[in-house]
């Protein structure tokens, strides 16, 4: 029995004995600039000189001066367009600010940017070494195999950035194209930037795809490299029903947040609005009174005087927790978090440095660690959790040790075998990724717990190990 698909011989034939090596040039922040943030923080609120905004919406009198000279010209439009919207209606939360400057159709930073990667605003995982995806890979393959081989499985990513990660998995399931070979394996993208989109056709399809298919839920579908059916959406719901795993990697903490301020009148939210000494330029305030969303997204029971939420993430995790129940599968969550401990974590991204979050709207990356504990009580009970751990418990318990040594053993040159060497440390050196990143899970309730131990504790059918949350073991 091979309890998580990685004996040493499993392992061997997923991977290869050296496979195709990624190697960027590493930046020294890699999107982690901004150091994480200490778990306990002093009892004074993160932002205690935050003004009050008006109660009553401003008139929208006055052009404005000309936007922050850093940025480029789509920069420019959408302060403009937000400096507008602000005159008219008074201040925005900070979760319609993100939006904005994300996810705007004309001029936000996904739609247009996407900064991905050594030439972009940051660096993920995948970019970095070719082993974390294939370990990904893995990981779905033995979630396949504990569950019984299913006829057919759905991997679908949210958020796939490049494509890369994608790209990983699918070549770790050619690998093992024997084992799948009855399997009827198709891969479903969520992704709503045009641009994005049309980089990771490139990355999986050499750029063949069927635009407005007749499928009408996607918008695009091809085939990859390898022969597997790839589709394109713009919304988790669009996915069809049915048995799938699910990965979203740096997806959600680049979903829309709000943020909340505990003052000696309560909760207030804090709102973006225009600097009155800089007219040109954002400032934070606090609204004068309680919004839908003090009323709505503070738990009774917080002990913290800042808080983050995100009721985006809990709305889609509540869909990924329905599928996995109704259809079966898993969900791999891989991202910056916490467990319901830190505060103040929003921050921005550009050219590989912390960039000011208010500046220069539509060319920076936004992002805040994503609350765990928020995502495992959204589920309401629906699903099983696992996590959050660390990344470097994680692709440890996975095997990335194992497959370091394989890849060294391989390598010809010593520039390669630097490479691989700083590549590992980024991943797995707790002051760099190790400890910034962690893994969550959500699984079907019996993949833990047998439905009918209580009535049939002589059962003796072992469930196997969830692989990554537990001790790797080689047999």
């Amino acid at each position: 029995m091979v309890p998580l698909l990685a004996s040493r011989a499993l392992l061997a034939a997923a991977l290869g004995p050296a496979g195709r090596r990624r190697l960027p040039r590493l930046h020294g922040n890699c999107r982690l600039s901004h150091p994480p943030r200490p778990v306990s923080r002093p009892a004074e609120p993160p932002l205690p000189a935050l003004p009050t905004a008006p109660a009553a919406a401003r008139s929208s009198s006055g052009a404005g001066g000309e936007p922050d000279a850093e940025g480029p010209s789509r920069a420019t439009a959408v302060l403009r367009h937000l400096l507008l919207k602000l005159r008219a209606t008074g201040p925005v939360t900070v979760a319609e600010y993100m939006r904005e400057a994300l996810t705007n159709p004309g001029q936000g930073y996904y739609t247009r940017r996407g900064g991905i990667g050594e030439s972009g605003d940051f660096v993920t995982s995948p970019e970095i070494s070719q082993v974390f995806g294939e370990l990904i890979g893995i990981w779905y393959i033995s979630e396949w195999i504990a569950t019984g081989k299913p006829k057919a499985f759905q991997l679908v990513e949210l958020g796939p950035g490049r494509g890369t990660l994608t790209d990983d998995i699918l070549r770790v399931f050619n690998q093992l194209a024997s084992l799948l070979s009855k399997c009827d394996v198709s891969i479903h993208l969520v992704e709503v930037s045009p641009k994005l989109s049309e980089i990771q056709t490139l990355m999986l399809t050499g750029g063949k795809v069927q635009p407005n298919p007749e499928e009408k839920s996607a918008y695009m579908k091809g085939v990859s490299k390898t022969g597997i059916p790839i589709f394109w959406y713009r919304d988790i719901q669009d996915v069809p029903p049915g048995y799938s795993f699910y990965l979203a990697h740096e997806f959600f903490d680049a979903l829309p947040i709000h943020k909340f301020q505990r003052t000696e009148k309560g909760w207030r939210e804090v709102l973006v609005d225009i600097d009155p000494e800089v007219p040109d330029q954002l400032r934070f305030v606090l609204s004068p009174s309680s919004t839908p969303g003090t009323q709505n997204f503070i738990q009774p029971e917080e002990a913290r005087d800042h808080v983050e939420v995100c009721p985006e993430a809990g709305v889609i995790i509540q869909r990924l927790a329905c599928r996995i129940e109704n259809d079966g599968g898993a969900a791999l969550i891989a991202d910056y978090g916490h467990d319901g401990t830190k505060t103040d974590t929003f921050r921005g991204f550009r050219n590989h440095k912390l960039h000011d979050v208010l500046s220069a709207p539509g060319t920076a990356d936004l992002t805040a660690d994503v609350d765990f504990s928020y995502l495992r009580k959204m589920t309401q009970g629906r699903t099983a959790t696992l996590g959050p751990i660390k990344q470097r418990e994680f692709l440890k318990n996975m095997g990335i040790d194992l497959r370091l040594q394989v890849l060294l053993q391989n390598s010809r040159d010593s520039a390669t075998h630097e490479q691989l060497l700083r590549s590992y440390d980024m991943l797995m050196n707790p002051k760099k990724m190790g400890d910034c990143f962690n893994f969550f899970a959500l699984l079907p309730h019996h993949r833990l717990a047998h439905p009918d131990k209580k009535h049939k504790p002589e059962s003796k059918s072992p469930l196997l190990p969830v692989a990554g949350f537990g001790e790797l073991l080689l047999k």
